[in-house]
């Protein structure tokens, strides 16, 4: 039992010397996606950019005919309508035209659909995802007793002693109690499943969106290059509270994800707390920690 106490003390001196995080969240008046922190999400941003080279053209095109259809051929200008039935070259065009669009859009979008259900690599870490109403479970596959803890979302009354900059780290209606914590630069293979109805679990910045459907176990992954806070939500209707189950991957180094994982082994309201103080650098936070973990 000392063994273990110093092994718990040591842990949580480490995480009180780490570095500050980057919160990855919307933001007012949002147009695009937020920033990429895997390779995966940069691979759709990417698909994104690159269907709107065909996407700008042909609505223009589409636009400017409707514009000569309604200028060149109305009553005015046209009192004897053409009775032309077809036009071979035309159909040619607009048969070939759109099967060649199209399959320089299907090539690049399953090799993407592909990369995001197939790790690159065996995951270094597995962590189970239970959608229920309205909240996530998560368990995680590690040693002979696995980690398994309830994320809800952070309550007001938690978040009322934040300073400002506290605030934007902990945004209402986003934050949790209990944060997924992985570390920077690994595999980390993500099961999906339900206790109620269907949920999703969705990460943006990850490029990760999953059902979660009772009774079924689905799989996802994901490689964060950057370490940060970062947040998602139940993107599937699941009923009365379900803008109320926000998910919170906290990505760390690989020695402070050691020192919070020995942590939370005994104590998982200790762990967050040093964690949090250590990466957001706040007292207050802190004491939002201890109130959740009440």
């Amino acid at each position: 039992m000392k063994n273990k106490a110093y092994a718990v003390l040591a842990a949580l001196a480490c995480l009180l010397f780490a570095s500050s995080a980057f919160a990855d969240k919307p933001v007012d008046w949002q147009t695009s996606f937020q920033p990429a922190a895997t390779g995966i999400m940069e691979a759709i941003t990417w698909f994104e950019q690159y269907t709107l080279w065909f996407i700008i053209p042909i609505t223009l095109l589409v636009l400017l005919l409707l514009i000569i259809v309604v200028v060149k051929f109305r009553e005015g200008a046209n009192p004897v309508p053409s009775r032309t039935s077809h036009n071979t070259l035309i159909e040619v065009i607009w048969t070939v035209g759109p099967v060649i669009v199209l399959l320089f859009l299907a090539v690049p979008s399953f090799q993407l659909l592909t990369a995001q259900l197939t790790p690159p690599e065996n995951p270094d870490l597995t962590v189970k995802a239970t959608g229920n109403q309205w909240y996530w479970s998560y368990e995680y596959e590690v040693g002979e007793n696995p980690l398994s803890f309830d994320s809800l979302l952070l309550k007001d009354e938690d978040r009322a002693g934040l300073g400002k900059e506290d605030k934007a780290a902990y945004p209402r209606l986003l934050a949790v109690d209990n944060e997924v914590v992985v570390p920077v630069g690994k595999t980390v293979r993500v099961l999906v499943t339900a206790a109620d109805v269907i949920h999703a679990f969705a990460m943006p910045a990850f490029g990760v969106k999953i059902d979660a459907v009772p009774g079924r176990l689905n799989e996802t992954w994901f490689k964060a290059d950057r370490e940060g806070l970062y947040y998602g939500q139940c993107s599937e209707l699941c009923g009365k509270d379900h803008a109320y189950m926000p998910i919170a991957i906290r990505v760390v180094s690989q020695d402070n994800y050691d020192a919070w994982l020995a942590a939370a082994a005994t104590n998982l309201g200790e762990a967050n707390k040093a964690l949090m103080a250590s990466v957001d650098g706040a007292a207050k936070a802190v004491d939002v920690a201890e109130n959740a973990a009440q």
